[in-house]
């Protein structure tokens, strides 16, 4: 009889360190899966920098602002080459952000790498936007002054910045109300519409 009642007291001693050592490792694990990084929110640097960056800090962007280009000139060896600036304009409607960026166009470049040979005082008379079509209307101060490739490279100017929100748009360049076919006193002719591919190809500069 004592024989099992001993018997007994050892199994539950056994059962008992069983329990606490159960108890013990649960605790331990416990412990080091709050110690472990969640991989999911763990900042890994190689994946940040592969993805793109969130806009969490973008200020709302203003609606009443939008992005135009407009095309200076650079000489490169004998060539000039159209380069693209791109300014901040406070319009919506494309006749409105057009006429914003032949202001800044005919106001002459603010860096000094850039040139223009559209003449000082050119005024921009007119501005329409028609579907693939670009209007422009300038005063008489643009058909002034310089030879053939200052005339060129004027109505490039035009071309591109008419066409900084439609680059396939044809663009047909008035003086005074005028179509103008005919630009200098070396007689340039302005075969219209005019549009970045047909000034590539017939006016090179």
């Amino acid at each position: 009889m004592n024989n099992q009642q001993g018997s007994n007291r050892i199994s539950s001693g056994v059962i008992a360190a069983v329990s606490a050592a159960v108890i013990a490792v649960g605790g331990g694990v416990a412990w080091m899966t709050s110690k472990t990084p969640d991989s999911s929110t763990s900042s890994n640097p190689s994946q940040s920098v592969q993805q793109p960056n969130q806009p969490t800090t973008r200020q709302p962007s203003n609606n009443n602002e939008q992005t135009a280009t407009v095309y200076w000139l650079q000489s490169k060896g004998n060539n000039i080459n159209l380069v693209p600036q791109q300014v901040r304009v406070a319009a919506v409607q494309p006749n409105q952000v057009l006429e914003k960026a032949f202001e800044n166009l005919l106001a002459g470049p603010t860096e000094s790498s850039d040139s223009t040979t559209i003449p000082k005082g050119t005024k921009l008379l007119g501005l329409k936007v028609e579907n693939d079509e670009v209007h422009v209307n300038l005063s008489e101060n643009f058909t002034s002054g310089g030879g053939s490739t200052s005339m060129m490279a004027r109505v490039g100017q035009v071309v591109y910045t008419a066409t900084t929100l439609n680059p396939n748009a044809k663009v047909y360049i008035d003086v005074n109300g005028k179509r103008l076919d005919t630009l200098g006193g070396e007689g340039v002719v302005l075969d219209q519409p005019l549009t970045r591919d047909s000034f590539k190809k017939d006016y090179p500069i």
